[in-house]
């Protein structure tokens, strides 16, 4: 159904959703910069090197990311003449974009985690059995939420808006799953921490231990990084689906402002995944490095010293 008014009892909507949209392209930018600041690292580190699970999981991350961001910006910029059905499946194809970035995002973690705990065979099915559960029941409640979901044009005074209604318990599924999302984020911050813990523990009483407890400080600090944002994502994703006008009126300039901020913290998510990989790579690169530079300086010495017992004894 398409809603076409020139009333100006429209213009403070029309007002609201144009201050909306500038968050929708300030995320675009955000990541899109993000993408061009990192590009020579990651042809450098990602594209280079050998192909693996990880490469796949950081490039799908990166890119999937981009693209939700450019879907978002594309369904809320009022310039932009689209009809509802058109409206409808870019929302939908943006709603399953960015499941399936998280769920990947979680695969980073599991792949980091597997690797903490020096590829112990238990803690892998743990996680990727509970991984698998959590994913099943999300997809699930995604498509019985699509079914509860409707979109609407609106042209008003020359511009474009796509109104996107909630019917049934479209909303309660969705806070039903991010509740989810958030318990096995903890559960996954519970099992870095102890695995921490216990290796700095031990490091204590190795005096060569350098190199492994500065691995995993650089595994902790883009873990807790991530983390908290993750947290600030789902604050904010509760507050829209708890507040009180959720159902009623998408419009208000609170709703609005908490809608944005949540699509500014969602895209930080994307840029925190790829640079999850990203970091560690550049620091296995850096003690390659190291290790490269003293090996040199090693056989420099070695050879100088065998030059001089050797012109001595001459």
């Amino acid at each position: 159904m398409t809603i076409v008014s020139n009333d100006p009892t429209w213009w403070l909507s029309i007002s609201i959703h144009r201050f909306a949209s500038y968050f929708a392209v300030a995320a675009f930018v955000g990541i899109t910069y993000d993408w061009a600041l990192t590009f020579g690292r990651e042809v450098e580190l990602i594209w280079r090197q050998r192909w693996s699970l990880v490469t796949i999981l950081y490039l799908s991350v990166r890119y999937l990311g981009i693209l939700s961001a450019a879907l978002s910006m594309a369904d809320n910029v009022p310039t932009i003449p689209l009809t509802d059905t058109v409206s409808w499946m870019l929302y939908t194809i943006w709603d399953w974009t960015v499941a399936v970035v998280f769920a990947l995002l979680w695969a980073i973690i599991i792949t980091r985690l597997h690797a903490m705990y020096q590829r112990d065979r238990r803690i892998l099915i743990f996680l990727i059995v509970t991984f698998l559960a959590m994913n099943i029941f999300a997809g699930a409640t995604a498509v019985v939420s699509m079914t509860h979901t409707s979109g609407e044009e609106l042209i008003l005074s020359g511009t474009y808006q796509c109104r996107i209604s909630y019917t049934g318990d479209a909303l309660v599924l969705d806070s039903a799953t991010w509740i989810l999302y958030i318990v096995w984020e903890v559960l996954a911050l519970c099992l870095a921490i102890r695995i921490a813990v216990k290796h700095f523990r031990e490091l204590r009483s190795r005096p060569a231990g350098g190199i492994i407890g500065d691995c995993f400080r650089v595994l902790m600090k883009t873990h807790l990084l991530y983390f908290a944002s993750f947290v600030a994502v789902s604050c904010f994703d509760l507050l829209i689906i708890f507040s009180p006008t959720s159902l009623t009126d998408r419009y208000l300039l609170e709703d609005q402002t908490l809608f944005g901020l949540f699509q500014i913290l969602e895209v930080v998510m994307f840029v925190l995944g790829p640079r999850l990989i990203l970091g560690l790579r550049e620091y296995n690169a850096k003690l390659v490095a190291d290790s490269d530079a003293a090996t040199g300086m090693t056989s420099i010495a070695f050879q100088e010293r065998v030059h001089i017992s050797t012109s001595s004894t001459v």
